[in-house]
């Protein structure tokens, strides 16, 4: 069966260095039925991924090499995946296609919008309506709402919802712009998205420039998507969200102002916002205040958010948040159960944010109360901390996370950072940071290092990670005493340009070459010596070459710790062994 409907979005791949510069998808999203096929082609010869995963499996779907991509059987959860074509001759460079999959072919009408309709038409390509908001008053589940080339200066609510059998589609026609533009819009209640789906499922929004949302005042708080409430298979999907500003009163004692690319509350309770899945989308140029660029906080469940391009934005890039008293119930007041998975975060930093000030804090990817979540797969550079997992709520922990097969590089901080950032803060417990690439993070000589240890850090394991220090040498800051065994560090392959001054932090001491920091802690027993990992082209290539030392001398520790595909979509474990870092090939 052939997708609906195809835009003109290229999408960056997760999993790649770059994209869009010698390589195009076609279709780039398209809406298929279980078990059926689709066939996607690319303007250069490909090696084709679903979910990052060369050639697909069982549970995602199947793709062969010639780029005929076969539903699974069964549909996945939630029920989204991703194309990939990644150029044979430069494997840097890939684009990325999204797919729905369905249960059975919907069965709705298909509405028209335009700038040139009239909300008193019928709706047909012939005689459009003319606003969105009034195509989302009228849509019922199967329909699909096409909307045409122009500038839409509206926000939308979408207060509707399709069934398991038949989402409601708002899209762009194809191969034309259809943009939201907030210039001059209120923010009704203190808080408003360009798109606002409260109480609704299975709703897809795919496509759209969402730009222009602004406010100047600590009280107002614009969002170029909002997902609120509960609701069960939303999907934002292929959206390009730049330009939601607020320049509100701020100093970086009060935290005030507040802004959001992409935010999902699940703010009822036992009813959760879950299956949610946000794919695909372009998210950059926004000023946030104290808030994220794409945040899921509250109530929310079973969660994907895979292959986005989150850039030049001045706070946190992805962010999976609990104890924030956004659901009224504390039990369900968490993030939980979903994957962070494939995006592409850069140029996120806080410094200049007049919230912060002269402060390198914003993560690419921050865990703040989430549990049992997956991040993988994620390239992330060039921001103030790569990933960090911690709880900014005393008492409170992430907890359950496992970050695999990253590449971190060119960080302004840490690389990776667990625990609260204050003794008097929460912390990150079973956590489980395995097979990642570290690379020169720390630029600003904040005193962070590579992997960063904080308060109240219990039960973690950190292992088979390439960690290569920058001009500053230090590898592992464990600075504070707060707990006496934060974490069990072992497997690791360490590397910095002065080998005496290599420095490890470790229960406040301060060991000054690798000896004499495993000889003090009886950490990294099994790891190698310390020694160059030999990689390819970094920063554009961090695979290894075939004589480093990182290959095949880490632990296996099983597909569901250390993931079934390194970071370029191959097996990750092959024939019994596994490499350091997160390049297995």
């Amino acid at each position: 069966m052939r997708g609906l409907f195809a835009t003109a979005i290229l999408v960056l791949c997760a999993g790649q260095a770059n994209a869009g510069a010698g390589i195009a998808i076609s279709p780039t999203y398209a809406q298929i039925v279980k078990g059926q096929t689709l066939q996607f082609s690319a303007n250069a010869d490909a090696i084709w991924q679903v979910n990052n995963a060369t050639g697909g499996n069982k549970t995602w779907g199947t793709i062969s090499a010639s780029g005929l991509y076969t539903a699974p059987a069964k549909l996945p959860v939630p029920q989204l995946v991703t194309i990939t074509a990644v150029e044979k001759a430069n494997p840097d460079f890939s684009a990325t296609a999204v797919v729905t999959l369905l249960a059975k072919a919907a069965t709705g009408t298909t509405h028209y919008v335009a700038t040139t309709g009239n909300d008193s038409n019928s709706g047909s390509i012939d005689a459009p309506w003319k606003t969105v908001q009034h195509a989302a008053d009228t849509a019922a589940a199967g329909d699909t709402v096409l909307v045409r080339d122009g500038v839409y200066n509206e926000h939308v609510n979408i207060h509707i919802s399709g069934n398991a059998n038949n989402f409601i589609t708002f899209a762009n026609y194809p191969g034309e712009t259809a943009t939201l533009d907030g210039t001059g819009l209120t923010i009704p209640g203190g808080q408003w998205g360009m798109f606002t789906v409260q109480d609704a499922g299975y709703v897809i929004l795919e496509g759209f420039e969402i730009r222009n949302y602004q406010s100047t005042s600590d009280n107002k708080v614009p969002i170029g998507i909002w997902v609120e409430g509960a609701g069960t298979a939303v999907q934002l999907v292929n959206n390009s969200v730049h330009d939601i500003v607020t320049t509100g009163p701020a100093n970086p004692t009060n935290c005030a102002s507040d802004a959001f690319g992409i935010t999902v509350d699940g703010s009822e309770a036992p009813a959760a916002i879950d299956q949610i899945a946000i794919a695909g989308n372009d998210i950059f140029n926004n000023k946030l205040g104290c808030s994220e660029t794409m945040s899921l906080d509250g109530n929310v469940t079973n969660f994907l958010v895979a292959s986005n391009n989150v850039h030049d934005d001045d706070n946190i890039a992805i962010g999976a948040i609990g104890f924030e008293k956004v659901a009224p119930d504390p039990a369900y007041d968490q993030a939980r159960d979903g994957v962070i998975r494939g995006n592409t975060v850069y140029n996120i930093t806080s410094y200049g944010n007049p919230d912060y000030g002269k402060q390198y804090a914003a993560d690419g990817i921050y865990v703040d109360g989430g549990t049992n979540i997956v991040i993988e797969q994620n390239l992330i550079h060039n921001v103030d901390l790569g990933i960090e997992m911690a709880s900014e709520h005393q008492g409170k922990v992430s907890s359950l996370i496992t970050a695999r097969n990253n590449i971190i590089y060119s960080g302004n901080s840490a690389g990776i950072s667990i625990g609260g950032y204050a003794a008097k803060r929460g912390g990150t417990d079973h956590v489980t940071i395995v097979n990642n690439t570290l690379y020169n993070n720390d630029t600003q000589n904040t005193g962070s290092g590579e992997f960063q240890i904080q308060f109240n850090a219990t039960n973690n394991v950190f292992e088979n990670n390439i960690v290569y220090a920058g001009a500053q040498d230090l590898l592992v800051n464990d600075f504070t005493t707060s707990e006496p065994d934060p974490a069990v560090l072992d497997y690791n392959l360490y590397f910095s340009g002065d080998a005496a001054n290599a420095i490890w932090d470790w229960q406040k001491h301060n060991y000054k070459g690798y000896d004499a920091y495993r000889t003090g802690t009886g950490m990294d027993a099994d790891s190698p010596p310390f020694s160059d990992p030999i990689f390819k082209s970094p920063p554009d290539n961090f695979d290894i070459a075939a004589s480093s030392p990182a290959r095949r001398t880490g632990i296996v520790l099983g597909a569901a710790i250390n993931g079934t595909y390194d970071f370029a979509g191959n097996k990750r474990i092959v024939s019994g062994k596994i490499n350091i870092g997160a390049y297995q090939k």
